[in-house]
């Protein structure tokens, strides 16, 4: 029999944790529910979470630091909550490895269906997606680290990526001189259907532009074809 999908709520709100812990539960889940960034770290030691519904504004850490430092030790998927729908604060929990957002108040029917198509697109990943099997991709003189998830410079430099970064620019680099719509790029890396207002990619390109030391007035690399998307314009070896 196979066994149900294990969610984690960290939110500092009894009654919202209540609320979601049951509807999730009568929709055939099982949850368990914590108040803050310890008590989430014990959770996650003592047992197999498949995804976690994360508040941003928590007691101690919040919960961008939580996420940003659970990306450096998992690729557990996390969709973030927050009581303010702020654009910013949408890009910024993105940039920390979030994998979807969801402003409050909100249906937890949403939530539901949220969950259900990131855990679907996380066990159906395509191979640019899944855990590394190769060391490295090196592309124009850099060298993107797989197991370390940062970029290195001709010149032997380290650039550090964000989790998002990292996801997107992996995409770019794993299907090199194809263009690619802001639509694909928000479905392959962030696991959900893109708004026509969200800006996160332009914002995320912009970001590996800088990384890379990219002219943005003139991108060499990380090329924009107006009206379709963007393309990695170089060719892209696999490190062994």
């Amino acid at each position: 029999m196979e066994q149900s999908d294990h969610i984690l709520i960290v939110d500092d709100d009894q009654e919202i944790r209540q609320l979601l812990g049951d509807y999730l539960a009568r929709n055939g889940m099982r949850v368990t529910t914590v108040g803050e960034g310890g008590a989430m770290w014990r959770a996650l030691e003592s047992g197999q979470i498949d995804l976690i519904v994360l508040d941003l504004m928590l007691p101690g850490d919040d919960g961008l630091t939580l996420c940003r430092n659970l990306r450096a030790r998992s690729d557990i998927p996390v969709i973030m909550l927050t009581a303010r729908g702020d654009e910013t604060d949408r890009i910024v929990g993105l940039e920390m490895g979030a994998d979807d957002y969801l402003p409050k108040p909100f249906n937890p029917r949403e939530l539901l269906a949220r969950i259900k198509v990131i855990l679907r697109r996380a066990r159906s990943l395509p191979r640019n997606l899944r855990p590394a099997e190769s060391r490295g991709l090196k592309f124009a003189g850099w060298t993107l680290d797989n197991q370390h998830r940062h970029v290195v410079s001709p010149e032997g430099v380290v650039a550090p990526l964000s989790g998002a970064e990292y996801r997107l620019l992996r995409v770019l680099l794993e299907h090199p001189n194809r263009v690619l719509s802001r639509d694909q790029l928000l479905d392959l890396t962030q696991g959900r259907e893109a708004d026509a207002l969200d800006r996160s990619i332009d914002v995320l390109i912009s970001r590996l532009r800088h990384r890379i030391n990219d002219d943005p007035r003139d991108p060499a690399l990380i090329k924009t074809v107006r009206g379709e998307g963007y393309v990695l314009a170089s060719p892209v070896e696999e490190l062994d």
